[in-house]
C-alpha cells in the first residue's frame, strides 16, 4: 500500500509541479534545472527524506526516472530565511472564519523568501487548521486584518464578496498633505502594470480603481488619513497617493524604487499603511460582521521629529 504525502509540514502545504516534455533522463536532472539555488546532494537529500512525491503518493529516489506530464508534489524551503520579530494576533474565530492582525513585514502567503514568516503558515500551526486559506490579501509592507476561511466547501461565498465589492475596507495612512488639494476627495485613476513586476503605476485611460480620501488630523506637514478603497487594485492605495503628491511615510516602492533583491527590512521604519477596519455581511450566517485591528501606526509628532 503506496502511503500519500501528508497535507502540511510545520504549516506549509505541498507545492504542484507537473513535468514538462524534454530530453531529461532522470527527475533529479529536470529539478536541478528547475532550482538552480539547490545543489543536486540538496535535491537527493529531500528525496530520501521523503519530500518529493509523484501525486499518487509514491515517493521519487535520485535514480527515479523522467516522464513528462506526471505530477509531483514537493515542500518549499528557504535557506537563510528571515524572521519576523513581530507577532501575530487573532482578532475573531467561528466556525467559518478567522481573523488575524497581521504585523508589518509579514508576508499572507508564502512567496520568495518566505515561507515559514508568513501569516498563513504561523496560523496554521498555531491553529492547527491545515484547510486555512486567505480571503483576501494586503501588502507584506502594510499590516492590519487579514479575513480567512476555514472550509473549502464555503471558501467560494466568501471570496465572491470581493469579487462584488460587497466588502467595506477602511485603512489608515500617515503621509504629507499636499496643501493643493481640498478633503475629502473621492480619487479616481487607471492603475496597469509597471515595467518592474514589483510595481503598478498610473496612466491616461478610463479609471479602474477609486478611493475615498480624508484627512483627518494634522501635524505640520504630515497628515493622517482615512483610505476607503472601492476597488482593489494592486498596491493601489500606495500608488495613488504617490500619484497625489503624498506618498505614505516609509513606502519603499513609492514614489521611487529603494528596495535592493536581497537588502533586510528596516523594522525600525515601518510603512505607515494600516488595515484598519473591515465589514461585510456573512454569505453563510446572514450576520453583520464588523472588525477593528488591534495595531497602530506612528505618533506623528514622532514622525515630524524623524
Amino acid at each position: 500500500m503506496i502511503a500519500s504525502a501528508p497535507a502540511t509540514r510545520n504549516g506549509v502545504g505541498p507545492s504542484r509541479l507537473t513535468l514538462p516534455k524534454g530530453a531529461w533522463i532522470l527527475v533529479i536532472d529536470y529539478l536541478a534545472e528547475r532550482f538552480p539555488s539547490l545543489t543536486r546532494a540538496q535535491i537527493a537529500a529531500r528525496m530520501h527524506d521523503g519530500e518529493v512525491r509523484f501525486d499518487n503518493g509514491h515517493a521519487l529516489t535520485p535514480d527515479t526516472e523522467y516522464a513528462a506530464n506526471k505530477t509531483l508534489t514537493y515542500y518549499r524551503h528557504v535557506a537563510d530565511e528571515p524572521v519576523v520579530p513581530f507577532e501575530i494576533a487573532v482578532v475573531f474565530e467561528d466556525a467559518h472564519l478567522v481573523v488575524a492582525d497581521k504585523p508589518h513585514f509579514l508576508p499572507v502567503s508564502p512567496v520568495g523568501r518566505y515561507v515559514q514568516e508568513t501569516l498563513l503558515v504561523r496560523l496554521k500551526r498555531k491553529l492547527g487548521l491545515d484547510t486555512l486559506a486567505p480571503m483576501h490579501r494586503i501588502d507584506r509592507e502594510t499590516a492590519g486584518l487579514v479575513v480567512f476561511t476555514k472550509q473549502p466547501d464555503t471558501r467560494g461565498a466568501y471570496q465572491t464578496l470581493f469579487q462584488d465589492h460587497a466588502v467595506v475596507k477602511r485603512y489608515q495612512a500617515i503621509a504629507p498633505v499636499n496643501p493643493t488639494l481640498s478633503f475629502p476627495l473621492h480619487y479616481k485613476s487607471c492603475i496597469v502594470p509597471a515595467e518592474h513586476f514589483m510595481r503598478v503605476k498610473e496612466m491616461a485611460g478610463e479609471a479602474n480603481a477609486q478611493t475615498r480620501i480624508t484627512l483627518t488630523e494634522q501635524r505640520g506637514a504630515l497628515g493622517r488619513f482615512t483610505l476607503e478603497p472601492v476597488t482593489g487594485k494592486k498596491h493601489q492605495l500606495r500608488v495613488q497617493m504617490a500619484g497625489l503628491g503624498m506618498g505614505i511615510v516609509y513606502d519603499r516602492i513609492y514614489p521611487d524604487y529603494l528596495d535592493a533583491p536581497d537588502e533586510r527590512p528596516d523594522y525600525t521604519r515601518p510603512l505607515q499603511l494600516l488595515a484598519e477596519a473591515i465589514s461585510f455581511t456573512d454569505p453563510i450566517t446572514g450576520r453583520a460582521r464588523a472588525f477593528r485591528s488591534g495595531l497602530h501606526l506612528l505618533p506623528l509628532e514622532s514622525l515630524n521629529e524623524r
